[in-house]
């Protein structure tokens, strides 16, 4: 396959950053819907192994690179911290916290991303812009998630709120280390292994945790098959692919840009099909972290680019 890439049109761009906007915001209605009648662990599993297979075949038939163990390596690094640990965290969660909250947490992740970056050895040390912004971040977290009621009359489960954080930093920790790990040249094929690695993940520790004895495939709803195929084929392989394809095309602070919209979409749409209560100290918490993200993202590209 040619590196070389014919310059995007307009409406190729705009179409790309809808994906990632809407789509990815979605997913978090999307795994709570499709969890409703399925194991957690093993829903999130087979989706990545059947997303993570088309993707990776596709690219077998596209490209001579062929993996080395090297690179299988970082992708199972990579696809068990991002994807067990980081999404398959986040759906686990979903089973004690309101979609829009796990998305409002998960916008966190820069604010992780800094601090692991500055402690690697050879880190970047954060700027003063970049460290205010980590403390805004943090209070929002604490505004969001304090010991008051995110709705009324429904208190927060206290593990689906440390599941959550810790699904952050393990995405955190999965950015950093990608940085900085072989892969194959191309991205497609290195989502498609990452996908394929964080699936036999997934699977495995969905048979750890007993999900093979709670599955019956019976009393799976049809909200719940759907939301699983929305999941593997716009959630995974479209939204994924529009990401990459954008940060090949355009500059990175654009695409940094999701981090921004996606808890917006996913507040709304948990609102709207689910109804999650969103009240006034959700939108003054949304606002504080999205604030934090945005002076994070600014500033911190800007010292990255001198």
């Amino acid at each position: 396959m040619s590196d070389t890439m014919p310059s995007p049109s307009k409406w190729q761009i705009i179409a790309a950053f809808a994906a990632v906007y809407i789509i990815w915001g979605s997913t978090y209605l999307g795994i709570r819907f499709a969890i409703e009648t399925m194991p957690p662990f093993l829903m999130a599993g087979i989706r990545f192994l059947i997303a993570g297979s088309l993707l990776f075949g596709w690219m077998l038939t596209r490209t001579d690179e062929r993996p080395t163990l090297r690179q299988w390596r970082s992708a199972f690094i990579v696809g068990g911290l991002l994807l067990m640990g980081g999404n398959g965290g986040v759906t686990w969660a979903e089973q004690y916290v309101p979609s829009a909250l796990a998305a409002l947490v998960v916008a966190i992740v820069p604010l992780w991303v800094v601090l692991l970056d500055w402690l690697r050895p050879g880190g970047l040390r954060p700027g003063l812009p970049v460290f205010i912004g980590v403390l805004i971040g943090i209070g929002g977290i604490a505004l969001l998630v304090g010991p008051d009621e995110f709705t009324p009359g429904e208190a927060l489960e206290p593990i689906g709120i440390i599941a959550l954080l810790a699904a952050t930093i393990c995405w955190a920790s999965g950015t950093v280390y990608a940085r900085h790990a072989q892969q194959p040249r191309s991205p497609f094929l290195t989502t498609g292994m990452q996908m394929l690695a964080g699936g036999v993940l997934l699977t495995l520790a969905g048979t750890l945790s007993g999900d093979w004895a709670r599955l019956d495939v019976a009393a799976i709803s049809a909200r719940s098959w759907g939301a699983f195929i929305y999941l593997i084929f716009i959630g995974a392989i479209v939204a994924f692919t529009a990401y990459i394809w954008l940060l090949r095309v355009v500059p990175a602070p654009r695409v940094a840009t999701y981090a921004y919209v996606n808890p917006v979409v996913a507040v709304f749409l948990g609102w709207a099909f689910a109804g999650e209560t969103i009240t006034g100290r959700t939108l003054v918490a949304a606002a504080v972290i999205i604030g934090s993200v945005v002076i994070i993202n600014t500033y911190r590209y800007r010292r990255a680019n001198g």
